[in-house]
């Protein structure tokens, strides 16, 4: 009896390691800008909210009919495609986040997400945030598999012709030195809210506080609070809101709960 379950456990430590193994060869995932659970394009910005987790999770996300890097648009198979699905029960959501190759073969399926709300947009919304915890707890780290770049063969002089191309390297340039910033401490708790473009930052009163912008860059958002425009950005696992004010760097760190 313990050989056996000794050897279910072999099985399923070996499929976690490949699972994580092949999500790993993938830098980009494609999400639908409507789930065919349901009847409007991003209807309960269920579509935004899943894109937004995917680059939480660290991959950059495009919705499938938006402008995609060219590596790939010249090959779709350098990307996963996202997937939510949808189990009918009586007075609860189960939705189910599932990434797919350009074969169709399932590379990740999590667990069914669960909620109890009778709302129907916080319902979805926390049903999808529960599912998502299953590929939150997976490590990823993109390996450069899928989409490495070809790499370019200088071609050999013809023969009898000198080669005047110097073999030295170029000098590396040197980064200017980032600007000394005046760091603030954060004020309290600030709750994320989802919209169309990004997010908006409310406070416990409620009122917003700040409004972000998406960028293609992950943890990366441009930033405005009605008075001052900048950045929010993620270092070292702190959130900072960096602006110019009477020409000098002010960075704020804040509390984000998303």
């Amino acid at each position: 009896m313990k050989r056996y379950i000794l050897l279910l456990f072999l099985l399923v430590s070996l499929s976690g390691y490949a699972q994580q193994q092949t999500i790993n060869n993938y830098k980009y995932v494609l999400v639908p800008e409507k789930f065919s659970f349901l009847r409007e394009t991003n209807q309960y910005e269920l579509n935004t909210l899943a894109k937004s987790l995917l680059e939480e999770k660290g991959f950059s996300a495009y919705f499938d009919n938006s402008d995609i890097p060219k590596e790939l648009a010249g090959n779709r198979c350098n990307a996963l495609t996202a997937e939510v699905v949808q189990k009918k029960g009586l007075f609860v959501t189960n939705l189910t986040l599932i990434l797919k190759d350009c074969q169709g073969n399932i590379v990740f399926k999590s667990k069914e997400g669960k909620s109890r709300e009778k709302e129907f947009d916080v319902s979805y919304t926390m049903a999808l945030r529960d599912a998502y915890t299953s590929l939150k707890d997976v490590p990823y780290a993109y390996n450069g598999t899928t989409n490495a770049a070809p790499q370019q063969v200088a071609p050999a002089p013809a023969v009898g012709i000198i080669s005047t191309t110097s073999s030295a390297p170029l000098p590396t340039p040197v980064p200017p030195p980032a600007a000394p910033a005046e760091t603030k401490d954060a004020a309290g708790t600030l709750y994320a809210q989802s919209t169309a473009t990004g997010y908006q930052l409310i406070d416990t009163t409620p009122k917003k506080v700040l409004t972000l912008f998406k960028t293609s860059v992950p943890d990366y958002f441009i930033a405005d609070n009605g008075t001052s425009h900048g950045i929010v950005l993620k270092k070292n696992g702190t959130w900072y809101f960096e602006y110019y004010k009477d020409d000098k760097l002010m960075a704020e760190k804040l509390l984000i709960k998303f």
